[in-house]
């Protein structure tokens, strides 16, 4: 996976969780040209509006205006939102993820570039007619992305917030039975019947510091609810009580990943061994993306030797 409409802006520091994610290609079967002049105008329109990437971005509103029921006064409104600071992808009601087309909106976190890494360790951690958790899910994009991945998969997409988790059923509907949404406050949004059975849970929790969100880019701190930002003081408060409650839901030999900022991966590895689980960092630098893994021991020796 290589970067999308922004460059990574350093992964090593947790304001940066505000990268920009990809939007939906623009050769959509249904697209009609716009035309050179009209999409001249309008890349003028969105750089004069301080887009950096303006080419990519009209031709993402010309794709989308041409699709059935829009049309040139839907591209109009959508500029107009655009040029007033709104993210793109909640203009556009969609994003381009680890290979998925997603559905965003108004008032929801835009899942990020760097978080293909999440779901790239997840999906190869996942045994067999494996269990994940997507906890934290928001718009259940690493759940969604792993169902897509691996057909024998279940999967179990939880968030606080009710607005994410309708775009998580959205998002996870194609899949049937396979996959479910709940809503909650991370392991009380999950069923008991899922105690000590989970292969993976998998976490994007809010990791940016809280004196960090002024330093993020005027999209995510005006339109992406704080709450999806905020981790609290030092960016981990949610890592901490994810990692304190895993070792109850997770089988036997079952692994816990949880996206991190760079310079926050040492801290949490720490904090999964003190919970019994047998930690490693992964790092990838093509997109920015860090996670930390931890497995539960499958076995624990007299002698407290973790097998």
């Amino acid at each position: 996976m290589g970067k999308t409409l922004a460059d990574d802006e350093g992964s090593s520091d947790p304001s940066s969780y505000s990268d920009r994610p990809g939007v939906p290609a623009s050769t959509d079967p249904g697209r009609a040209d716009p035309g050179p002049t009209d999409l001249g105008a309008l890349v003028a329109r969105l750089r004069a509006a301080g887009c950096v990437f303006a080419e990519e971005e009209a031709d993402a509103l010309a794709a989308a205006s041409a699709r059935p029921g829009r049309g040139a006064a839907w591209r109009e409104a959508a500029t107009v939102r655009r040029v007033a600071g709104e993210p793109l992808e909640h203009v556009l009601g969609e994003v381009a993820f680890a290979g998925a087309r997603l559905s965003v909106g108004p008032g929801v976190f835009v899942p990020r570039t760097r978080t293909g890494l999440l779901v790239d360790r997840a999906v190869a951690l996942l045994p067999d007619a494996g269990l994940l958790v997507d906890l934290c899910c928001g718009v259940g994009a690493v759940g969604a992305v792993t169902a897509a991945r691996r057909v024998d998969a279940r999967v179990v997409c939880a968030d606080v917030d009710p607005a994410a988790t309708v775009h998580a059923e959205r998002n996870t509907a194609s899949y049937g039975d396979r996959a479910s949404v709940v809503t909650g406050d991370l392991y009380d949004a999950l069923p008991p019947r899922l105690r000590g059975r989970v292969d993976v849970v998998a976490a994007n929790a809010p990791y940016v510091p809280t004196g960090a969100i002024g330093d993020m880019p005027r999209e995510a701190r005006e339109h992406e609810p704080r709450h999806t930002l905020d981790g609290g003081d030092d960016g981990a408060a949610l890592h901490r009580r994810i990692v304190a409650g895993a070792g109850e839901w997770l089988a036997p030999g079952g692994h816990l990943v949880i996206e991190a900022s760079r310079a926050q991966a040492s801290e949490l590895a720490s904090a999964m061994e003190r919970a019994g689980l047998v930690a490693r960092v992964v790092v990838d630098d093509e997109i920015g993306g860090t996670v930390v893994e931890g497995r539960l021991p499958s076995v624990l020796l007299p002698s407290g030797v973790k097998v």
